[in-house]
Parts: C-alpha cells; sequence; structure tokens
C-alpha cells in the first residue's frame, strides 16, 4: 500500500535502514558448454521458466549404450525364465513319478534301484533349478543396476537445463552462451522486486514496541514529498550489535542496537535495493 503526504509536518523516525539485496543466486548443476542461454540483466522472468541448456550429448550417448545393454540383458532374462520354465515342468514330472515309483516299491511292482534313480533324479532337477534361480538373480540386479544409471543418466539431463527458481528480476547476469560452466559456477542472481526486505535499526528500549507480523509505515523521502508504505515486520533479531556504519554519527555507531527485518510491497516498482528508508511504529 503507498500513500503520498506533504513534507511540511515532520515526524522523527522511530528507525532506519535500507532495502537490502536479498537475491537468490542460480548455478549450474553440470559441467559443460552453455549450448542455450537466454538471461537478461533488468529482465522479469516467471518461476520454472527454462531460459538455457549445458550441453548434454555426451549423456544422451551414454544413455543408448545403456538403453543398448538393457536390451542385452532383458535378452538374457527371458531365456533364463525360459530355462527354468522348463525344469519346473521336468521336476513336476519327476515327482509324479517318484510318487507312483514309491507305491509301485512298496506293492512289489517295482525294485529299490529304481526309487533310487528317481530320487537322484529328482535331486539333480531341485539343483538344477537352484542353479538357474540364482542366475536369474544375478540378471535381474544386472538390470536393476542398469535401470539405476539410466534414472541417473536422466537427472543428469533434467538439471543440464537452467531454470528459473522464483518469479523475479534478474539483477546480476555472470554468464554469456557459449561459455563453458561447471557445478556451482553462479550464473545469475535473481530477486523478487515486488516485495523488498528492508532492515533497519532500534534500540533495546524499542523492543516492547514492536512484535513480529507487526505493521509499520516506511517513509521515502522525495523532493517535494514523502512516499509512505505500508510493511510488516517478519524477523527481530535476539541478539544486540553495533550499530552498522551506514546508519547515524559516528557517536552513535557505538550504541548497541538490534537489527529487524521488514517485508515492503513494491507493487509501484519505485523501491529499489540500497534505497534508505525511515520506520516509524
Amino acid at each position: 500500500m503507498l500513500l503520498i503526504s506533504s513534507c511540511s509536518e515532520t515526524i522523527a523516525p522511530d528507525a532506519y535502514g535500507n532495502f537490502e539485496d536479498d537475491a537468490t543466486t542460480v548455478s549450474a548443476n553440470n559441467a559443460g558448454q552453455l549450448v542455450e542461454y537466454k538471461v537478461e540483466d533488468g529482465k522479469h522472468y516467471k518461476k520454472d521458466d527454462i531460459v538455457g541448456v549445458v550441453d548434454t550429448m555426451q549423456l544422451h550417448l551414454k544413455k543408448e549404450v545403456l538403453i543398448a545393454s538393457m536390451s542385452t540383458i532383458d535378452t538374457k532374462a527371458r531365456n533364463v525364465e525360459s530355462q527354468k520354465s522348463v525344469l519346473d515342468e521336468q521336476l513336476a514330472n519327476e515327482l509324479l513319478n517318484q510318487k507312483r515309483v514309491k507305491n509301485m516299491v512298496e506293492d512289489g511292482a517295482a525294485t529299490t534301484k529304481q526309487l533310487d534313480d528317481i530320487n537322484a533324479a529328482v535331486s539333480i532337477s531341485k539343483q538344477r533349478i537352484a542353479n538357474i534361480s540364482i542366475q536369474r538373480n544375478a540378471v535381474l540386479a544386472e538390470k536393476r543396476g542398469l535401470n539405476a544409471q539410466i534414472q541417473q543418466i536422466d537427472d543428469l539431463i533434467k538439471k543440464s537445463l537452467i531454470v528459473i527458481p522464483i518469479d523475479g528480476t534478474v539483477l546480476l547476469n555472470f554468464a554469456k552462451l557459449s561459455e563453458f560452466v561447471a557445478p556451482g559456477k553462479p550464473l545469475f542472481t535473481i530477486q523478487d522486486t515486488k516485495t523488498l526486505s528492508l532492515t533497519a535499526y532500534i534500540a533495546e528500549s524499542q523492543l516492547s514496541e514492536i512484535n513480529v507480523n507487526q505493521k509499520v509505515s516506511i517513509n521515502i523521502d522525495k523532493a517535494d514529498s514523502t512516499n509512505v508504505f505500508i510493511g510488516t515486520i517478519y524477523w527481530i533479531s535476539s541478539k544486540a550489535e553495533f550499530t552498522p556504519k551506514q546508519i547515524q554519527t559516528k557517536e552513535e555507531r557505538r550504541n548497541l542496537v538490534y537489527s529487524i527485518k521488514i517485508k515492503v510491497p513494491n507493487t509501484d516498482g519505485s523501491l529499489k535495493i540500497g534505497m534508505p528508508a525511515d520506520v516509524n511504529f
């Protein structure tokens, strides 16, 4: 909210401060060349706008290799499953024969050697199934590993996009198209200039006069008038500090003060970072 008032009546401010730069620094996540970059100083962007791309050619090629390996693994997995199905069916038949031979031995219609043979066959089939199951688990583990690598590549490709994190205006741009960037290298800073943060300083005796979420008047001097904005206190320091050099005289800078932070709507864009302001409670 903005009010315009005459400067004929002067009211001593309760606190002094400056609008601060609390911009977000956007950095590169991957190393590579900027093959696309559309960031301009002073331009407003919306959250999730894609403004640049780091070269992803090597990542795409690596992904193609992994996809080809996955195809091979899938073929191997189908062969293993097919072998297991054959062995499962063979064991089922042998178990039926085992039961039949046991009954025949009890009836004297078969020899113990025949029973021993069928028991051995059942044991061998069970061992083969156990071995093929181990092989199957190894193939599945290999497949999971490849899937994880593909997901990792997809994540790196996604992080190769330069994305605007907030609605705001670019304050400083550090990069240019075709430059090589590295992870953590700052590309630009962006700030929501529709609401600015004012840091002001008060004496200990004033602490009882303010609270978090309290509305306060922010006065900006102009040539022939004063612009009055309504801000909201959102932070009060719990520790005292010496008055910063940019506030008041040398003698007053020896005093201990408490810093407070105030959110101030900047709907008309007249407020600027670094601008001094007076605060009245």
